[in-house]
C-alpha cells in the first residue's frame, strides 16, 4: 500500500471517529437537556449527572433544605451510587495513570527481550537475510513488541478504556440480568462512546500536528525564530531561548497543539540532536511544557481549558490577554532567564558539539529553498484548521486538500508523518474516556476550597493526574463560583499543565516528537521535577499580580451593560412618548 493510500485510509478512520458524535440524533436520552443541570442531551445512563445527586439526598430524605454533607460524606455517597460503578471507574482511571509510571519498566524489559530475540534468531537461520525471499523480514517477539507496546505512553489511557468497558459491561448490563444483559451492556458503551464523549479533540490535534510538523510550516517557523535568536549571536544558547519563548507565545495564535509540535521539532534539530545532559533536557523539557500551558492564554479559544469556560464565565479576548496574558509573558521571561543562568555552562559544550557524525545528509534534512507560495498555502491550510477548530467536517476536508496538495508538491516536501500524530489522538480520546467519569469526586473537591489560594493549589494538583480541560469544564458546571475561584481555577489549571505528560492535551505531541532523546523514554518524575521551579514561577505570577480581572466578575459586566442598554432604550422610548403627546397637544 502506497504511503498515499495509507493516509487516506487513515483519514477515512478519523471520520469515522468524528461521526460517532453524530450519530446520535434518533436516541433517546438518559438525562434531557435542562434536567440536573445538564445543558445538552446525555444519552448513556453513566456517568450520573451532577445535579442528579443533590435532588437524590433530598428526595431520600438525607437532606433538608439548606443543609450540605461534608466532603467527605459527599464523596462516601456518590462513590455507592449505580452500585459503586463511580468509584470502580476511578479505581480504573487511576491504574492508567499508574500504568504512565511505569512506562519506561516495560521499555526497558521489551528491549532485553528484542535482544535475546535477535540473538536466538540469528542461531536458529530465522532473520530476513537467512530467507531465500529478496525482501524478507526477521521474525517478530511477540513478547518484546507486547511489552514495548505497554510501553507506549501514548497508547496507555487507550488501553485501560478495555477495562472500563468491562466495568461498563458488568454494572450496566450483567448485573441483575446475567447474559441476558450483554445487549443492554453494549448499549450503554454505544451511547456513551458515540454520543456522549466529544472526540472532536483529539481528532483536531491529530490533523494539526500533521500540518504543523510539515516541512514547509516548520521550516517557515525556525526562519522566524532563527531571525530572533541571530540578534543574539545565533548559537545553541540563542536558539534555546528563542524557541523556549516565541514559540509558547506563538500558541495563542494557532493553537498549543500547533505551538508544541513546532517547538518540539525545532528543540529537536537545534537542541537535543546536540547530546545535552540528561538533567539539562528534563529542564528544557518540563519548561517547554509550563510555557506551552500558560502561553496559550493571551487568547480565549487557544488553549483548552481555557476554551471550556471562555463563553459561560465570559472570559473574552481583553479579559484574557490582561488578566493572563501579560502575566504569562513576564513568568516565562523569568522562569526561561532563570534556566538560563542555572544552565549556561553546558551551552558552550553544546557549540562545540554539532551532535552529528561525518556522513551524507539526508533528504529530510536537505536545506533545499521552498517556494514562498508554498509556505504560504501551508499556512493558510494551517490557518483554515484553528478557524475551523470545532467543526470536524470543515477541518477534515481541509486536511483532504491538503494531502493532495502535498502530493503535487512532494519535491518540497518530507512525509506527511500520522504515526505520530495518531499516537497522541488516541491517547487524548482515552483520557477522554475516562476523564468524563471522574467529574464525581473532582467537582466537589473543587468547590469545597474556600481560599482561593488553596484552590488555584487544588487545582494544580488536579490538573497534574486529569487534563486540564476537564478541571475546569467540571469548574464551570459548579452554580455561585466567585470571580476569585474562576481565576484561582483556571490559574492553577493552565499553571499546572506541564507537571505531567497527561495534565495538558499538547504535552503527549511533545513527548511523541521528543521522548527518543531519553534513555527508556521519559520518567514521569523527573520530568515532574524538571517543571516544578517554572509552575512555581507562574503561579506567582497569576496570583501575586494584581488585575482588575480577579475582583471584578466580567459577567457582572456585562449585565451591568444589559441594565444600562434597556435603560437607555427604555428612555428613548419615554421620550419619543412625550414629543408625540406634546405634537399631538399642539
Amino acid at each position: 500500500m502506497s504511503n498515499y493510500k495509507r493516509l487516506i485510509f487513515a483519514m477515512f478512520a478519523l471520520i469515522g471517529l468524528s461521526s460517532l458524535t453524530m450519530a446520535s440524533a434518533e436516541k433517546q436520552p438518559a438525562y434531557k437537556a435542562g434536567e440536573y443541570g445538564l445543558t445538552e442531551d446525555q444519552f448513556a445512563e453513566f456517568p450520573l449527572p451532577l445535579g442528579y445527586y443533590d435532588e437524590k439526598l433530598k428526595e431520600d430524605g438525607i437532606l433538608s433544605e439548606g443543609e450540605t454533607l461534608s466532603l467527605s460524606e459527599t464523596l462516601s455517597y456518590r462513590a455507592k451510587q449505580q452500585n459503586g460503578f463511580n468509584l470502580v471507574a476511578t479505581i480504573i482511571f487511576v491504574c492508567a495513570i499508574l500504568h504512565t509510571f511505569l512506562a519506561g519498566f516495560f521499555v526497558k524489559m521489551a528491549h532485553d527481550h528484542q535482544e535475546k530475540h535477535e540473538i536466538r534468531i540469528k542461531k536458529e537461520g530465522r532473520t530476513g537475510c537467512a530467507k531465500p525471499q529478496e525482501d524478507a523480514k526477521d521474525d517478530v517477539s511477540f513478547k518484546a513488541q507486547a511489552l514495548h507496546f505497554l510501553g507506549e505512553v501514548e497508547v496507555i489511557f487507550g488501553l485501560w478504556i478495555a477495562a472500563l468497558a468491562i466495568a461498563i459491561y458488568y454494572f450496566f448490563g450483567f448485573l441483575g440480568n446475567g447474559l441476558d444483559g450483554f445487549i443492554a451492556g453494549y448499549h450503554q458503551i454505544q451511547l456513551y462512546f458515540g454520543s456522549d464523549v466529544n472526540f472532536i479533540e483529539p481528532v483536531f490535534v491529530v490533523i494539526i500536528m500533521a500540518i504543523a510538523a510539515t516541512r514547509p510550516v516548520v521550516r517557515f517557523a525556525e526562519r522566524v525564530i532563527g531571525s530572533i535568536a541571530r540578534i543574539f549571536g545565533g548559537g545553541p544558547a540563542a536558539w534555546w531561548l528563542s524557541i523556549i519563548t516565541v514559540a509558547p507565545i506563538l500558541g495563542s495564535f494557532i493553537t498549543e497543539p500547533a505551538a508544541m509540535t513546532i517547538a518540539a521539532m525545532l528543540l529537536a534539530k537545534r537542541f537535543f540532536d546536540k547530546n545535552p545532559p540528561a538533567n539539562f533536557a528534563y529542564a528544557t523539557l518540563g519548561l517547554l511544557f509550563v510555557n506551552i500551558s500558560v502561553g496559550g492564554t493571551l487568547t480565549h479559544f487557544a488553549a483548552p481549558p481555557v476554551l471550556m469556560v471562555a463563553s459561560k464565565w465570559n472570559f473574552g479576548m481583553d479579559y484574557m490577554f490582561i488578566n493572563f496574558g501579560l502575566k504569562a509573558v513576564v513568568g516565562i521571561a523569568i522562569a526561561n532567564t532563570m534556566y538560563f543562568f542555572i544552565y549556561r555552562k553546558h551551552f558552550k559544550a553544546l557549540a562545540a558539539d554539532n551532535g552529528q557524525e561525518e556522513r551524507r545528509a539526508l533528504w529530510a534534512e536537505r536545506e533545499d529553498p521552498i517556494p514562498l507560495s508554498v509556505t504560504l498555502i501551508h499556512l493558510a491550510f494551517l490557518a483554515w484548521t484553528v478557524l475551523n477548530a470545532h467543526d470536524p467536517p470543515l477541518f477534515i476536508l481541509g486536511f483532504m486538500f491538503f494531502l493532495g496538495f502535498t502530493q503535487t508538491t512532494g519535491h518540497h516536501q518530507n512525509d506527511v508523518s500520522m504515526k505520530s500524530p495518531l499516537l497522541v489522538g488516541f491517547f487524548l480520546a482515552g483520557l477522554v474516556i475516562h476523564g468524563k467519569c471522574q467529574s464525581w469526586w473532582i467537582a466537589p473537591l473543587i468547590t469545597s476550597i474556600d481560599n482561593n489560594y488553596f484552590l488555584m493549589i487544588g487545582s494544580i494538583v488536579l490538573t497534574a493526574f486529569n487534563d486540564n480541560a476537564a478541571i475546569t469544564y467540571l469548574a464551570s458546571q459548579a452554580p455561585g463560583l466567585s470571580i476569585g475561584a474562576k481565576y484561582a481555577v483556571l490559574a492553577g489549571a493552565v499553571t499546572g499543565g506541564g507537571l505531567t505528560v497527561i495534565a495538558n492535551a499538547p504535552n503527549p505531541a511533545g513527548q511523541s516528537i521528543l521522548g527518543k532523546y531519553f534513555k527508556g523514554g521519559v520518567v514521569p518524575f523527573k520530568l515532574l521535577k524538571a517543571a516544578l521551579i517554572p509552575t512555581f514561577i507562574m503561579g506567582a505570577c497569576f496570583m501575586l499580580i494584581p488585575s482588575k480581572g480577579m475582583v471584578v466578575d466580567p459577567l457582572d459586566d456585562m449585565e451591568h451593560h444589559g441594565e444600562h442598554a434597556e435603560e437607555h432604550t427604555d428612555a428613548g422610548k419615554d421620550s419619543q412618548h412625550d414629543d408625540d403627546h406634546s405634537g399631538h397637544s399642539h
